[in-house]
């Protein structure tokens, strides 16, 4: 499960994502005028950390069933 990137148009400051091509199950995080996509782990918890407003980490907790 890594990071992408995704482009936000700079002309018309819009972010066109097309959900065909997505995971089933993922989060896009906006921040500071960048946006990332990252896919949801099965089991666990996604923590998204911010300092002033800002987001500084993205940090995933897995875990799997008993």
């Amino acid at each position: 499960m890594k990071t992408d990137e995704l482009q936000i148009n700079p002309n018309t400051k819009k972010l066109e994502v097309d959900i065909m091509e997505l995971p089933t199950n993922c989060v896009i995080v906006i921040s500071e005028g960048r946006a990332k996509i990252r896919e949801l782990p099965p089991y666990g918890e996604y923590k998204i950390i911010t300092h002033q407003g800002k987001v500084t980490r993205m940090r995933k907790e897995e875990g799997e069933e008993f």
